[in-house]
């Protein structure tokens, strides 16, 4: 699933660090994420889109897997 949160945390001048912060997360978890190597609870999903005021479609993609 990829997702633009680096972009949506760059135009809003956090930092990684500020973003971990704010949601409850280490900011490793911030780079996992951003990097497209982790993907979030519902509930963790929930608060980066409130946090973007956005909705999770916004900012989470889903793309479906070739079978």
């Amino acid at each position: 699933m990829k997702n633009c949160i680096a972009e949506k945390r760059k135009a809003r001048g956090l930092t990684q660090q500020q973003l971990a912060s704010l949601l409850g997360v280490t900011r490793q978890t911030i780079i996992s994420l951003e990097n497209d190597r982790y993907n979030p609870s519902i509930l963790l999903a929930h608060k980066i889109a409130q946090i973007f005021d956005a909705q999770i479609e916004d900012i989470f993609i889903f793309e479906e897997e070739d079978t």
